[in-house]
């Protein structure tokens, strides 16, 4: 008897559903079917060996299987034979969905298949499912999402697709809805060609369902889901059509950017009409209001990204209380870029990480197919230039951005998407660029091919116009109609910006920053009071040198605890851990939150910090800060990935929306900053000059020469001394404890923001000198220049000199016993305060000679910049180790020899 025959009675659209869940997840397949499947796959795999096993399955269950695996190739492979490339053949690939590739054939094709119910078609002939098939896989829209794991995600991307074939069903006032914001994006980019030739704007020619597509993305966040904000981050392409036409920037204003008009605002340099940012609120039906912000942007194209990424975790943490569906993060990359540039990687792992997951992001990817002048086949080696997104698992939705009303579902999808499983999705849309890179470009010169059939193709609403009049939605005079007004628009407005004599920056966030003014240099200058009282800074150091009630630390952590017990109550001598530790706990008290992020933050690189404990038994993580009960702020503590561009970009969004969190950002080595150079040079140093905008983050650099060689010294003090301007950073390396207690406080108690930069150490940590006691805390201030405490009179020469190297040089001059050279201590390098170091120069009157001391190379360190500012004494030398390539030796003992002979050199 037939083994198989119970299957003769089974309903086979069962058995194809079952199928389907199984081939997902065998575990979640009863026992007994989950065998009999898995035996049908070894005789699929085996089928020329297992003639007799495959010939005892009934044929037409064997065939329901066969059409369920047709089903699961257009799943995992229609998007390779998608319509989605406007203006090129696309590449071919194999094996193609032909039925015959899945053990079916011709014959078959009016056969009736239940397997056609997995599709929620019931059952039908396999033309009609293929139909079906190519509707949805295979048009304007490549789905990428088979590759998902989660059971949940795939059965509603598949039921998703399922509904109108993957196609929109746009009622009549839809339809003009995105006719009249494609109408607006392509006459807008064809005035500016014509009043502004040849003048760079970065058109999105080309690409211009991007607008309609944004416009129906935000309204159906705020209409559906209730989404109170938006942050949008993007590159220049298409930048200035958003700001009109989806910001609502007066037109007049960009205008008198072309002219180039200078700015009202003599304090800054501004920057160029594509970078510069801008916030508002929109209303929508029913009276929801959403805010909008679009983050100003460097032309480093990715690194804006980050920045976003940043605000929006910010604006979660702070405005809308843990709640990441009232925020919606927007990412809009180009096809190079996204790439090409490693930050994107480091941005895509951050999606479900504690410190800086935003609920999902929405990346579009305005896809020219060209970056600059490279063609795409010499951009990537992968397939898409989506295939990031393969990282995390996160879908993608490739779409032939002339097809306005296939983008604008693609739109749609996604935002659904993303509120329901608060994942990222990605967006391919998939066009070409009308001009070169920018409009002064020839882009025939390296692609004449492709440049010959964009110059014939109809632009993306000529396309949409003629459908709709083709169809009868429209007629030809309405087009003309809503074209005229626009325009008309446009010129009324152009004619208003010749009024104009001034241009001005928009400020970003202003609502964020209200109490908060712009200083300049004399400000930074300015003391602040900086002082706590000793006796809550005790009862601080108690919550954190106790382990509290219900938890068990192993035992070194408990060592940790009773050391700082002992420092503050037994010895009053406090070392570098406990004092930062009390500057954030005074912190939080006063009612500021603090954010630390970075590789090993938690402990320290070097075991300093230890904010956070782990619980022995549970393995809880414990902030003891936060167990404050006076806390009115709240301290968070994250281990990043190994990413600093991302991170850091990450952290600085972050200050950037919450000027009343002390934000910081730590790297593992001072010298790791290296890569994240782009974040300081486009945002740290140089966006209150550009854009306006304020920013408090802390970012704090090992630094110090013990012999762990090149890499693991130097923070590369002369970088950061070359990007100080006027008033744009503040750039220290402290000495003490105490120092460093009240600079981060400082920090924090002005009504003013600007990055600081501080070089901390290693060695010192643990140094016996490098302490201080709770009323140098309590009582004492930032101090940016620290006398020697020696007799002046005897002083024939004056060593300036800063952080760890200070110890060395006290050492030395105590083993020599001289009481003729002093070390003082510029503790702040950038701004110097001039005040104060001619105040300690008047107080030696034997004075013959000056010299700047550092461990680093004469090539690097500060001596270079203390050259060209150091202008209060007549001479100044310098006693430093020579030119050198490297940052310093790999040899401990070449190590200790050259750092000998700096000391030399200073008591010469």
């Amino acid at each position: 008897m037939d083994k198989f025959s119970f299957l003769n009675a089974a309903h086979t659209g069962f058995i194809a559903d079952l199928y389907e869940q199984y081939q997902k997840n065998p575990d979640a397949v009863e026992p007994s079917w989950r065998s009999f499947f898995q035996g049908y796959d070894l005789a699929n795999e085996e089928y020329s060996d297992n003639e007799e096993v495959s010939s005892e399955i009934p044929e037409g269950v064997r065939k329901e299987f066969l059409v369920i695996d047709l089903i699961d190739g257009y799943r995992s492979r229609g998007h390779l034979f998608t319509k989605t490339n406007p203006v090129r053949e696309r590449r071919k690939y194999t094996p193609l969905l032909e039925v015959e590739n899945f053990g079916l054939t011709k014959n078959d094709l009016s056969t009736v298949f239940s397997a056609g119910e997995v599709l929620g078609i019931g059952a039908k002939t396999l033309a009609q499912i293929i139909d079906h098939l190519k509707a949805i896989y295979c048009d304007s829209i490549g789905v990428e999402y088979m590759y998902i794991r989660n059971p949940e995600e795939l059965k509603w991307w598949q039921n998703r697709l399922n509904k109108n074939d993957n196609h929109p069903n746009y009622d009549l006032e839809g339809k003009k809805y995105i006719l009249t914001k494609l109408n607006q994006a392509s006459t807008f980019e064809s005035f500016l060609q014509t009043k502004y030739v040849g003048q760079k704007r970065f058109s999105v020619e080309g690409g211009e369902t991007l607008i309609p597509g944004l416009s129906v993305a935000l309204r159906d966040a705020a209409e559906k889901y209730g989404v109170k904000e938006c942050v949008l981050g993007m590159a220049h392409r298409g930048r200035l059509n958003t700001l009109v036409n989806i910001f609502k920037k007066p037109v007049r204003d960009l205008f008198s950017e072309f002219e180039g008009k200078d700015f009202e605002d003599q304090t800054i340099s501004g920057d160029v009409k594509y970078h510069l940012g801008l916030t508002l609120s929109k209303a929508y039906k029913g009276g929801q209001e959403m805010k909008m912000n679009l983050v100003p942007n460097p032309s480093h194209l990715e690194t804006v990204a980050a920045v976003a990424e940043g605000i929006v975790r910010a604006k979660i943490d702070k405005d809308y209380e843990g709640d990441n569906s009232k925020i919606l993060p927007i990412i809009v990359h180009g096809d190079a870029a996204i790439a090409g540039q490693g930050i994107a990687y480091e941005i895509a792992q951050m999606m479900t990480l504690n410190g800086y997951k935003t609920g999902g992001s929405i990346h579009i990817v305005v896809n020219n197919q060209v970056g600059f002048t490279t063609n795409y086949l010499d951009a990537r080696s992968s397939t898409y230039c989506t295939d990031v997104a393969k990282v995390t698992l996160s879908p993608v939705l490739h779409v032939n951005a002339d097809n306005a009303e296939a983008v604008c579902h693609a739109m749609e999808m996604a935002v659904e998407y993303r509120m329901k499983f608060k994942k990222d999705i990605y967006i391919d849309l998939l066009g070409y660029r009308k001009y070169g890179h920018n409009e002064g470009d020839e882009p025939r010169f390296t692609q004449p091919e492709l440049y010959k059939a964009i110059a014939k193709h109809k632009n993306a609403k000529d396309i949409y116009a003629q459908q709709l009049i083709a169809n009868g939605s429209i007629t030809a005079e309405y087009v003309t109609q809503i074209t005229n007004e626009f325009k008309e628009h446009l010129e009324e407005e152009f004619t208003q910006s010749k009024k104009k004599t001034t241009s001005k920056i928009q400020e970003f966030m202003p609502e964020v920053w209200d109490g908060f003014v712009r200083k300049q240099l004399k400000d930074m200058l300015e003391s602040t009071d900086t002082t706590y009282s000793a006796d809550k800074l005790k009862e601080i150091a108690k919550v954190i040198s106790t382990t509290p009630e219900g938890h068990k630390f192993v035992r070194k952590a408990e060592r940790i605890l009773q050391g700082r017990e002992k420092m503050v109550f037994q010895e009053n001598s406090l070392d570098w851990g406990i004092a930062e530790n009390l500057a954030y706990g005074s912190l939080l008290e006063e009612g500021f939150d603090v954010r630390i992020s970075g590789e090993d933050v938690e402990r320290g690189t070097f075991s300093h910090r230890h904010a956070i404990m782990r619980d022995e038994n549970t393995l809880e993580r414990v902030n003891l800060l936060n167990t404050n009960t006076n806390n009115k702020g709240k301290l968070t503590i994250y281990n990043s990935h190994l990413s600093e561009y991302g991170v850091l970009g990450f952290d600085y969004g972050y200050a950037m929306a919450t000027p009343k969190t002390l934000t910081i950002w730590e790297a593992q080595f001072g010298d790791f900053a290296n890569g994240a150079q782009i974040v300081f040079d486009q945002y740290i140093t140089s966006a209150e000059d550009k854009w306006k905008l304020q920013n408090g983050l802390v970012v704090l650099l090992p630094h110090g020469y013990e012999g762990q060689g090149p890499e693991h010294s130097s923070g590369r003090i002369e970088r950061f001394l070359q990007q100080c301007a006027v008033d744009n950073i503040t750039v220290a390396n402290c000495s003490n404890p105490a120092n460093m207690y009240h600079l981060l406080r400082r920090q924090m108690k002005r009504d003013f923001r600007k990055p600081l930069v501080v070089f901390t150490p290693k060695s010192l940590l643990r140094h016996p000198k490098a302490v201080n006691t709770i009323e140098d805390l309590a009582e004492g201030g930032f101090n940016e220049v620290i006398d020697d405490t020696i007799n002046p009179k005897n002083v024939t020469k004056m060593v300036f000199c800063m952080g760890k190297f200070y110890y060395d040089m006290l050492a030395e001059r105590e083993q020599l016993g001289r009481e003729d050279v002093a070390l003082v201590r510029i503790e702040q390098l950038f701004p110097l305060h001039e005040e104060k170091i001619k105040d300690v120069i008047a107080k030696y009157p034997n004075v013959e000679r000056y010299v700047w001391a550092q461990e680093e190379p004469k090539n690097m360190g500060a001596w270079g910049y203390m050259l060209e500012r150091f202008d209060f004494v007549d001479r100044l030398e310098v006693a430093s180790r020579g030119y050198q390539a490297a940052p310093a030796a790999g040899s401990s003992t070449r190590y200790k020899k050259r750092h000998q002979e700096v000391l030399d050199k200073v008591f010469d």
